[in-house]
């Protein structure tokens, strides 16, 4: 029986139109290295961001590398330049996850969102589109939550730890295939992906996940959910 589901949030639970990526995406470029966003996407959604603009570096330059002091001043630079961006660029819930949660909830599931996010940036993000843990979500766990980002399990076992319930009686859900990856590392029930944001279900598919969805409203009859 499944009594929690956790989304992702940006791409996943949140239309912000891959504004954090294509943030990463200028500042890396900014910095001296060439990257498109494709790239970004297919090497970065999901992670924590440091750690996306280094992996992306990492591929990009191959053998020449880049200092951990260049990947420091790209992630400060980012984040400055995303605090910007948030402060003006519309976002909301999608109406149709802003449906599914309150059918899950009404239901009896209950419902976590986790992210790559840094905390305050995650934060800043539900007060724009609206979300109150406690009231329109039962968790929120992010990157600066847990010692060990995406894939790891650490997001999605501190949400099942806090709402006492096991990740076996659990989904996780994303757009990324490292969200799958994620909730494989967890033991969820199912993994799976939605089309809805950065990446695409070719690059999904790589990871297995248990279901691909186009619509979060179609996870409602896979949960013999009325929608």
């Amino acid at each position: 029986m499944i009594k929690l589901v956790i989304f992702d949030m940006a791409g996943t639970s949140i239309n912000e139109d891959n504004l954090v990526y294509k943030t990463i995406q200028r500042m890396m470029t900014l910095h001296g290295v060439e990257v498109s966003l494709e790239t970004v996407l297919e090497l970065g959604a999901g992670k924590e961001k440091r750690t996306a603009i280094a992996d992306i570096a990492e591929v990009v330059l191959g053998s020449e590398g880049v200092s951990s002091n260049w990947v420091n001043g790209v992630h400060q630079a980012f984040k400055e330049a995303l605090d910007r961006a948030y402060a003006t660029e519309d976002m909301e819930v999608f109406p149709s996850v802003r449906k599914v949660v309150k059918n899950l909830r009404s239901n009896g599931i209950k419902v976590g969102f986790n992210t790559g996010y840094s905390r305050p940036v995650a934060e800043r993000i539900l007060v724009r589109c609206g979300v109150k843990v406690g009231e329109d979500i039962d968790a929120l766990a992010t990157a600066d939550d847990v010692s060990n980002g995406r894939p790891a399990p650490d997001m999605i076992d501190l949400i099942c730890q806090q709402l006492d319930i096991p990740a076996e009686q659990s989904i996780k859900i994303g757009d990324s295939a490292i969200d799958i990856d994620e909730g494989r590392s967890a033991g969820v029930k199912w993994a799976i992906g939605v089309t809805t944001g950065a990446q695409t279900r070719q690059l999904i598919e790589k990871a297995s996940p248990d279901y691909i969805l186009d619509d979060m409203l179609e996870l409602l009859p896979i949960l013999d959910l009325n929608d």
